[in-house]
């Protein structure tokens, strides 16, 4: 379900973006009380397997499991916008930035609950195969899904 409660395939159809809300508890937070950095990737990471699994409809697990299709970052830009507290509930949201032939570029961000930018991030994915870890074509399958999604804006 998209944060607005519709589904994810509603959500992206309203503009090609997939979002999931989340409450920030204390396990995400440092010392000061506020998101330790490196927790917004794990955060961020968790919203592209579920955008792959629900938005896209191809299990992650299916994925990297029995299809041998690794998923690596092989790059990160992030800025961190403003700070995110213990309760705070805010929304994790991607969409496609572009689609290669063997990667693609998703635009992530995290808003609070006011729509206030918190964390902006850019990541490019590559697909793998897991066995020799060198770059393959993104999986025909993998590949039509981005492309439904992407139209749906």
């Amino acid at each position: 379900m998209s944060a607005a409660g519709r589904p994810a395939a509603a959500a992206a159809a309203a503009g090609a973006r997939f979002e999931r809300p989340l409450r920030i508890r204390f396990g995400h937070c440092d010392p000061a009380g506020i998101v330790y950095f490196p927790t917004y990737f794990v955060m961020l990471n968790g919203l592209v397997e579920d955008w792959i699994s629900d938005g896209l409809g191809i299990p992650y697990a299916s994925l990297l499991g029995e299809r041998r299709t690794g998923l690596p970052t092989v790059s990160l830009q992030t800025d961190f916008k403003a700070i995110s507290r213990m309760g705070d509930e805010v929304v994790l949201g991607l969409a496609v930035q572009r689609l290669g032939a063997r990667s693609f570029t998703l635009a992530l961000d995290v808003r609070g609950a006011d729509g206030g930018l918190r964390v902006q991030a850019s990541k490019v994915i590559v697909t793998t195969d897991l066995e020799t870890h060198r770059s393959i074509e993104i999986p025909p399958d993998l590949r039509a899904a981005i492309e439904r999604f992407m139209r749906a804006a």
